[in-house]
This record gives C-alpha cells, structure tokens and sequence, in this order.
C-alpha cells in the first residue's frame, strides 16, 4: 500500500515517501476541485497538533501539507461555514486545578493551509472532547467530557470566541461501574432546522434535546425532550439522516447503534430499533467511536474498536431502520474517527493506534467499501474535518 506522506514513520517508507511527496506537489495549496484534509490528534507521543493534506477526489490521491499549528490534543475540529476560520478542542484534563480544557480559533491560510491562532479560550469544563459551529456561523457549542457539560459561544467577526454565553450541567450516573459514576457529554449535534442542540451523554444512558436561544447564542434552559436508553449503553454520538426524519446513536459500551424517529417540531425521539454494530461471531473486547449516515441517505456506517472496523448498514427508505451490510476491516488499529468526503464518494478512518488515515472508496449502489490504497501517514489521528479550497 502506498504510503502519502512523511514527517515521521519507519525508514522502510522513507523512499516511498519521497517519491510520493514529488509526485504530488507536497508544500502546495489546494486547487479548485481539491479539499484540505485537516486531521487532529492526540499529542501524547509523536504528534504536534493538527496536521494538513491535499485531496483530489477526481482522482482520489493526497499529498502531505505538513504541521497546520502546533497545538495541545486537537481531538476535534469544525470548520466555519465560511471557509476561514477552523475551531479545535484542546481535550485537556482539570488536574489539581492548574489545567482545563480549551478551545482554539484559528484563522486559515488559503495558499498553505496553514492555521494562524486567533485566541483560545477555556472551555468551561474538562477534557473537551467535540465542538460544533451552528449553520450561520454565529455559535459555537463544546461537550466537556469530563466536566459532563455543554458550553456555547458567540463566534466574533473576526473569528474569535466571545465570553460564554451559556453552560448546562448534566447530573447523575448509571451502571457501568467505571465509565458512568457520573455524567460525560460526548457530543452537541444541530437539528436539520437549526432549533434544537442534542447531546448524548455517556455516562448517564441518555439524549438531551435542548431548544436554541439564537439572540442569546445559548441552549435553553432545562431539556425540550429526552431520550433514554438501556442502561449501560453509553451513548457517544448521533447522526441523522440528511432528511432530518431519524437520529441514529451509536452506543460506545454496548457496541450497538440505536435507531430513533424523530419529531422537528418537539425535539422528541421515538426509539424504533437497536442493533448491534459487531458480528455475530466476534468474542473480544471492542468500543463504538463513530457513527455518519451518507449525504444520499441510503447507508449508515458505525466505527468499531478492538474490533476494528467500520461497519455499513442500509437504511430503510420508509421506516428508518437498518440492516447490516458489510463489516470491514479499517487496516488499522482503534478506528476512533472517520469520515465521508464532501462529495460521497470517500471514506477516511482515521486510526488512531496505528498512526495513519485509510482511505476507502464508497460503492454509490450498495455502500460498500473498497480501500483506495491511499493511507496518510499521521500521529494518533483521532479526528477529521475537509474543507473546500477557495483557490481558483
């Protein structure tokens, strides 16, 4: 398999690298029709912060771009709806008072891609673990993982975070006896229409549906609606589907993925199905990560680790629900994020134990996947975000 890019690896690929690098213009912006690829890691070993490349998905190749800005555990990125400006999580722990999570605004680069710092500001709890920007690019919401918290801001003119404007705290805890003595907010995902934040929460089996206060760049106070699932499944994140009629969760402790109907109007979600995410013959140790349903609303896909897989599902036209269709292997380790390129046509899974992003070509027909042979060589990746190339 061809190996993209090269900042760090084994000397085995370094001639490769090489050549790659050459063959793909390494150091230059993306054209029209291409995407910068930004992936964020984990700074524990290797890694500086968040890395850039270039992707043609007319021809499905990419080229390294080299360290965007050195930052502390950029473990989830969003980019702004305007093209200029991309937000990190800095998933850092409070310890014995002298740390906190952070959140990083950064200006982009059109020409390197690479990202200026505008300013970083606390995120109001610990180990910030996903952030979003709302359609119009006035707010910002962050889940605080460990602080079991959501936070929202108002995005400036310029880029830059105002002082919060809100914070909701969960409470309370469920069975498992490690991962949910108390409450972990995993994730803020917008409803189709813009009117309703929703939030699994891992530690206490549960979805809040909070209602936007848009004058006011805040969640509503106390939650519109709640769904709760069955005890012990540690629900992470939520996808809908792009016609905005069902919310799919996929549960990290219980490795299933729950089907919900959902009601614009309220918020409310109906639980229809729970399914698992793994095969029936699998014996070991795994954990779900991530969940996307693709742009044409056909197919569902799930991340496994331990397991180590992506698993793709077809989602039913009129009800909703799924069947599985294929499991495949992410030929890596610790499938912890992925995602489907802006045109449909690609999947990259980043994972994380095994330090490259590997790149599958989706089937339009079946939603099957087809590795492509393209792997980006990047430290810990735990997150990927594309964002279009404005250079003409």
């Amino acid at each position: 398999m061809k190996q993209i890019s090269g900042w760090f690896g084994s000397a085995i690929f370094a001639a490769s690298v090489v050549v790659s690098v050459v063959a793909h213009g390494a150091g230059q912006p993306a054209r029209k029709g291409e995407y910068i690829v930004y992936v964020g890691t984990y700074t524990r070993q290797q890694s500086k912060g968040i890395y850039a490349f270039r992707f043609d998905p007319a021809t499905g190749k990419s080229a390294s771009l080299g360290l965007a800005a050195a930052t502390d555990n950029p473990s989830f990125l969003a980019v702004h709806p305007n093209r200029r400006f991309l937000y990190a999580v800095n998933e850092i722990s409070n310890f014995a008072g002298r740390r906190t999570g952070s959140i990083s605004a950064y200006i982009v680069d059109a020409r390197t891609a690479r990202l200026q710092l505008i300013d970083s500001v606390s995120s109001r709890g610990d180990s910030p673990c996903h952030v979003t920007v709302d359609g119009s690019g006035r707010m910002l919401f962050v889940a605080n993982y460990g602080a079991g918290s959501v936070a929202s801001f108002p995005i400036l003119k310029d880029g830059s975070l105002g002082e919060a404007a809100g914070l909701v705290e969960h409470s309370g805890s469920s069975i498992h006896p490690q991962r949910q003595q108390g409450p972990h907010a995993h994730e803020v995902v917008l409803s189709p229409d813009g009117r309703f934040a929703l939030v699994p929460d891992l530690g206490l089996d549960k979805v809040f549906v909070y209602r936007l206060d848009k004058t006011k760049s805040a969640l509503t106070p106390g939650a519109a609606a709640t769904a709760k699932l069955e005890p012990g499944s540690g629900p992470r994140h939520l996808a809908f589907r792009p016609d905005g009629r069902f919310a799919y969760v996929i549960n990290e402790l219980r490795s299933t993925v729950t089907v919900f109907a959902y009601d614009p109007k309220s918020g409310i979600l109906t639980e229809l199905q729970t399914t698992p995410t793994l095969p029936k013959d699998f014996a070991g140790s795994s954990a779900c990560a991530e969940i996307a349903a693709h742009p044409n609303g056909r197919f569902l896909y799930a991340s496994n680790r331990g397991h180590d897989s992506i698993a793709v599902f077809a989602i039913d036209r009129r009800e909703g629900t799924i069947a599985v269709v294929e499991h495949v292997s992410t030929q890596g380790k610790t499938p912890r994020h992925f995602a489907i390129d802006p045109t449909g046509a690609y999947l990259f899974a980043a994972n994380q134990g095994t330090n490259s992003v590997v790149l599958f070509r989706i089937d339009p027909r079946t939603g099957r996947l087809t590795p492509t042979g393209e792997i980006l060589e990047a430290p810990s990746p735990v997150c990927i975000a594309f964002l279009e190339s404005r250079i003409q």
